[in-house]
């Protein structure tokens, strides 16, 4: 007779530090694809280009992102406090 398997459950805490870790990795990523959103913006209907409203939607991207990753790299705990120490088993 054959066990019925148990559910998976995975601790909330770890399970938390699994998803901020996930996002720390994926910010990179989501940085550039803003970053780059302005080469997708049509022209203006004027001749001159539109620079001065380019600049400030990369430096405010730019800002929020140094904001999430400050905020992230407070919230995720070294990686020395979640490994045990191997000396005290």
């Amino acid at each position: 007779m054959s066990r019925k398997p148990r559910p998976l459950f995975l601790e909330r805490r770890s399970y938390r530090r699994r998803r901020l870790a996930d996002a720390a990795r994926v910010l990179p990523m989501l940085g550039l694809v803003l970053i780059l959103v302005p080469i997708l913006w049509l022209p203006a209907a004027t001749p001159e280009p539109d620079t001065g409203r380019g600049g400030v939607y990369l430096f405010a991207v730019w800002f929020v992102l140094i904001l999430a990753a400050f905020g992230l790299s407070r919230v995720l705990p070294a990686e020395d406090d979640t490994k045990p120490d191997e000396e005290e088993g």
